[in-house]
């Protein structure tokens, strides 16, 4: 009984621990990711860089699996070639040991502050970055105060035979040990959590020297597996080269460490005599090490990987850019215009995305639904590429009228796709929703229906002619769009409350339903409106600060 209690606590320290890192990965990610994206895209011009980069990316996150999956979306959109980006992957590899040097120390007395100064900063302020940055000092005040409490509980464990047999097993059978601490770390997609575990063990004694130094190779083997089994989704072969380049440093360093292992704990014990410290020291040691190995050879091992990954491209891909060309950066009026180019083939899909929309919506065409869908992230991917391709301009070539034109070329690809994934989210999943239900809309409802899909299709139409021409006064007529879409959503809701007066409770919900349609409608064309309009009217001093009357 006694020993369940412990393997159960146990198991929950283990779980808060990997729950804190979680929470410090999307703390930071939630509060610098984008940011953390753009920089990272503008960092990677070199070698050097590229390795720093990643360095420091995975030291603010605390996750170099996180890292290998932004660097491997760089890579699949043609923002970072392979070369810097198997530097930046050695950089984060060596990132995620400084992490486990820090917490190699120890600082348990730090927890109740930062989770003190987390939950304060979570419930003070708003959404927004710094309550994102609240939620990352929680959980890095968990992972201290989980860590604390695993160490006092390999106290006790000394002298647990069944401990003791399992651990002499994998010591036993190095390859069985590499091969365990390799799962448990996919499994738990943290290097950082299972590190620290095996340094509590080596604490203790629990783990002679050698065996914890072949669970450390474990561990970075095993967190290079889910980057190639979560980045590569596609079938080009080519989006699998940078994860799969990855592993295979891991492999490589692995075999070599396996070699080296019986002359490890000498040389580990020159840097210290804590066996703690001995894990960390081996962990970082093993990171630099590949890393001096491979980055001299890092252009023949990308030209490996090409030869035997190669480029598999699908023409036809409306995700795939067509005008944004590396070669256009050095004159930056010739790369502004591509990725403008680029932003109108934003209209082009979301026109097609909407037609079936109106098809699914009014003539319960289900197949139209998935086509939709797969237009929609097509959308979402292409805007990325565009933000990157913009934010990777080098800013010191820029004139004034060219970062003007920039964040107008950002605007408008950022709100179309905010479009498409109101269109998205909201008309497509009320398709889904009524042919679920086999619910019929009124005659009127499906003649206004009809009206609204087709002024947003005018409306689109004229984003795409602002978005060329900046007349004034067709951004005018535009902008009175919303006004247009406010009317019919509040005209719709009268008449919807007039039939429940009257008794007509059987029409409720679809009239609710209805409502949710013409308001998603409404949130489409607020986000056209915002794409071309409001930056001309902005340009010319036609907006006001907001819609308040001033008080007295």
């Amino acid at each position: 009984m006694r020993e369940l209690q412990v393997i159960i606590a146990f198991s929950g320290f283990i779980a808060l621990l990997l729950w804190g890192v979680h929470m410090v990965q999307t703390g930071v990610q939630r509060a610098f990711g984008k940011t953390l994206g753009v920089w990272m895209g503008r960092a990677m011009g070199s070698l050097p860089r590229a390795f720093g980069t990643g360095l420091i990316i995975t030291a603010a996150i605390q996750s170099s699996t996180a890292t290998g999956l932004m660097i491997t979306g760089f890579a699949m959109d043609g923002l970072v070639s392979l070369v810097p980006g198997l530097a930046a992957m050695l950089g984060a590899n060596v990132g995620t040991t400084l992490i486990v040097q820090a917490l190699s120390f120890n600082p348990t007395a730090l927890a109740p502050g930062l989770v003190l100064i987390g939950v304060w900063m979570f419930r003070h302020y708003a959404p927004g970055r710094a309550r994102d940055l609240g939620r990352a000092f929680i959980g890095l005040g968990l992972v201290l105060l989980s860590l604390n409490e695993l160490v006092t509980m390999f106290e006790p464990l000394k002298n647990a035979p069944m401990l003791g047999t399992a651990l002499d097993a994998l010591g036993a059978a190095p390859l069985l040990a590499l091969l365990a601490s390799t799962a448990l770390t996919w499994a738990s997609h943290s290097s950082v959590a299972v590190v620290v575990l095996i340094m509590s063990l080596a604490h203790h004694g629990l783990a002679d020297p050698t065996l914890a130094y072949t669970l450390v190779l474990g561990a970075n083997l095993g967190t290079a597996i889910n980057p190639v089994l979560e980045g590569g989704y596609d079938d080009n072969p080519a989006s699998r080269r940078l994860p799969v380049g990855n592993l295979g440093t891991r492999v490589v360093g692995c075999l070599l460490g396996m070699a080296l292992l019986p002359w490890a704990n000498e040389i580990m014990t020159v840097l210290g005599q804590d066996s703690a410290h001995g894990v960390a020291n081996f962990h970082l040691a093993f990171n630099l090490v590949v890393a001096a190995c491979f980055m001299p050879i890092v252009r023949p091992y990308a030209n490996l990987l090409q030869r035997f990954l190669p480029q598999r491209i699908n023409p036809d891909d409306p995700a795939r850019p067509r005008y944004l060309d590396d070669s256009a950066r050095e004159v930056p009026a010739v790369a502004l215009g591509q990725a403008a180019r680029e932003a109108l083939r934003l209209i082009d899909l979301l026109r097609e995305s909407l037609q079936l929309t109106e098809r699914a919506l009014l003539h319960e065409d289900t197949p139209a639904i998935g086509r939709a869908r797969y237009l929609n992230g097509a959308i979402s991917q292409l805007d990325q590429s565009i933000t990157a391709y913009l934010a990777t301009q080098d800013q010191e070539s820029l004139s004034a009228e060219d970062e003007k034109y920039l964040k107008t070329i950002l605007a408008f690809s950022t709100n179309i796709a905010h479009a498409a994934s109101v269109s998205g989210m909201g008309l497509l999943g009320h398709a889904s929703r009524l042919q679920k239900k086999h619910w019929v809309l009124e005659s009127g409802q499906q003649q206004e229906l009809q009206q609204t899909m087709d002024r947003l299709q005018r409306n689109l139409r004229q984003a795409a002619s602002l978005f060329v021409s900046g007349d004034r006064h067709v951004a005018r007529t535009l902008a009175f769009e919303k006004d247009y879409f406010r009317t019919l959503e509040a005209e719709a809701a009268d008449r919807h409350l007039e039939r429940i007066k009257t008794g007509q409770i059987e029409a409720a919900d679809v009239g609710a339903f209805y409502l949710e349609v013409l308001r998603d409608a409404g949130g489409v064309s607020a986000y056209l409106v915002n794409a071309a309009a409001y930056p001309i009217l902005a340009h010319y001093g036609e907006l006001l600060p907001n819609r308040l009357r001033e008080s007295d």
